[in-house]
């Protein structure tokens, strides 16, 4: 009984410091909280909270709004993207939106559009379509983005190494992907000659293709669009195409 009593008696001993022990080991791990708490007090405080107004959208040029557009992919680029308060801006846009561009990309998974332009809730409309082709519900998407709601920028941003071109080069036959590539086909024959070999093995062939239809594509904007095509005569929007790499994540216009 005395053995055990001793032993029960250093137990608790050994319980009491091993408690004392984690007691000062969770005193020293507060000490780096504040810095912890000034850091993040820090990136709330440097958090864009400004939602876009009306007043700030019909003030800006569209030169301005290809500017923003630029200076987000080049944040994205570098990896230095605007910290947001977006439950803010979920708020402050349930009512209202004033974006200031419309974009029409590819549906390509790579592609983010807000993300490669480091933008957020209502800074764009977004048009997605495989191989960022045209059809009557995009441009009239894109009339009410800008006639009505006040969009001072179209662009129309394909992608390299893009599924749908690939498909195009090779004239994939298949359901409803037959029509969609025949959209983009026509881009083939804008591509000089010696670039070869002409089909989706060759990836410069592929790429030059994206860029010649989204050279297409701009001008059927301005070609199927009298909206549109007055609006940008008059400065009051600009369209503009630009590729972007899926490799380095800038988008050249």
């Amino acid at each position: 009984m005395k053995t055990f009593a001793s032993f029960r008696n250093g137990s608790k001993a050994l319980v009491v410091g091993l408690a004392f022990t984690f007691t000062l080991v969770g005193c020293r791990g507060p000490q780096h909280q504040p810095r912890t708490t000034a850091q993040l007090q820090k990136a709330r405080e440097a958090m864009v909270t400004g939602v876009r107004t009306h007043e700030g959208q019909q003030a800006m040029t569209p030169e301005q709004a290809l500017r923003e557009l630029q200076e987000g992919n080049a944040r994205f680029v570098a990896g230095t993207p605007s910290i947001r308060d977006v439950r803010t801006m979920m708020r402050a846009t349930v009512k209202d939106q004033y974006p200031m561009a419309i974009v029409l990309s590819c549906i390509d998974s790579r592609q983010p559009v807000e993300l490669i332009f480091d933008k957020t809730i209502g800074d764009i409309f977004s048009a997605r379509v495989a191989g960022n082709v045209l059809n009557e519900d995009i441009l009239g998407s894109m009339e009410f983005a800008c006639r009505v709601a006040g969009a001072r920028l179209i662009a129309v941003v394909g992608h390299s190494n893009c599924g749908a071109v690939k498909g195009a080069c090779d004239d994939v036959v298949l359901g409803n992907i037959t029509a969609m590539v025949a959209k983009i086909k026509p881009a083939i024959q804008d591509v000089p000659a010696d670039i070869q070999p002409r089909n989706s093995k060759n990836l410069q062939f592929v790429d030059v293709v994206a860029g010649a239809h989204v050279n297409r594509v701009v001008q059927q904007i301005r070609d199927q669009s009298p909206i549109l095509r007055d609006m940008e005569q008059k400065g009051e929007i600009i369209i503009v195409g630009g590729m972007y790499n899926l490799a380095t994540g800038k988008v050249d216009f």
